[in-house]
């Protein structure tokens, strides 16, 4: 279990340790990750989720609903007490607590999701893992992102920041779905529903730029987090219990709780279960706001998740 682990988490650790390196002896400029930002989160990353939402059968999207619903759940349910929790009892503003529920509440679905799933997940073939770990990288960018998007809209844009947050559900949740990380996998999600085929031409087209998400992603993470001084502080170790911890148990009460068979529950307490991702920092350095827990965080449970994810193989294996 625990080798399994380690060879899940091992290439995380060299790129993440490769753009910390980069940063702190100054190959790299950790200061000015703009362009790099932009690459990443407006090209790469949209890229790789609207080829593989598009790659899902329609029949996977409704075989999988139980799934869906289960990490639709944890996913909200965590962000919703993380953000009130980082309100009132951590004092962070708003866009702050936005960025600190989202690293919490989103597991690291895109880098973790398949070597963890063929794994632990015995009789599942290839394709049945790879859709699984498809639509749990769906729902967190379609049901999850949207919500830290709109508050960062509403507390760095000038046009929204006095107006309430109720008269601006509506604009705000338009403005999030256009942003690609949400828009591309929609746009996937219902050309497969409309029962198409990705063009093989297409696919080979944008097969490169999907590949550089991962990479991609995990590199400018680290060289994010090489110009702030981390610490463990509370804030760090109150997420990664809930992230590591408290969230795969609640999914599976979830599960049990739907009746799911055995092997589908498995599969949605192991997705929830795997460290946290990116997408938290992600967003708050392109919208200009750092919060130093929440990267703390990510690499802490990105450490220790090595420790906290055999507990789950122990009981569920």
């Amino acid at each position: 279990m625990f080798h399994a682990v380690l060879n899940a988490i091992a290439p995380i650790f060299v790129v993440l340790g490769l753009g910390y390196y980069c940063g702190i002896r100054k190959v790299a400029d950790n200061k000015n990750v703009a362009v790099l930002n932009v690459f990443v989160m407006r090209f790469a990353l949209p890229t790789a989720l609207f080829t593989a939402t598009w790659h899902t059968p329609v029949q996977g999207f409704i075989s999988k609903l139980p799934l869906i619903a289960v990490l639709v759940l944890a996913m909200w349910v965590l962000w919703g007490f993380t953000y009130f929790v980082a309100r009132k009892v951590f004092g962070k503003d708003p866009a702050k607590a936005a960025i600190y529920a989202l690293t919490i509440s989103l597991p690291n679905y895109a880098a973790l999701g398949v070597p963890i799933l063929s794994e632990t997940i015995s009789g599942a073939s290839a394709s049945e893992i790879a859709l699984n770990v498809a639509i749990s990288i769906a729902c967190g960018s379609i049901f999850l992102s949207p919500l830290t998007l709109m508050v960062l809209e509403k507390e760095t844009k000038p046009e929204f920041r006095e107006a309430s947050m109720g008269s601006l559900v509506v604009p705000l949740l338009i403005k999030a779905l256009k942003n690609p990380i949400v828009m591309w996998p929609i746009l996937g999600t219902v050309f497969s529903c409309f029962g198409t085929t990705m063009p093989e031409l297409l696919t080979h087209a944008l097969k490169p730029l999907a590949a550089a998400a991962g990479g991609g992603a995990l590199f400018l993470t680290g060289l994010i987090v090489s110009a702030r001084k981390l610490r463990v502080n509370g804030a760090v170790i109150f997420g990664f219990v809930l992230k590591n911890l408290v969230q795969p148990v609640f999914a599976y009460v979830i599960a049990l709780a739907f009746g799911l068979p055995a092997t589908l529950l498995a599969a949605s307490v192991f997705l929830v279960a795997l460290a946290t991702g990116f997408f938290g920092v992600m967003f708050g350095n392109g919208f200009g706001v750092q919060d130093e827990d929440s990267e703390g965080t990510l690499l802490l449970s990105t450490i220790l998740f090595a420790l906290t994810m055999p507990l789950f193989m122990y009981f569920l294996l």
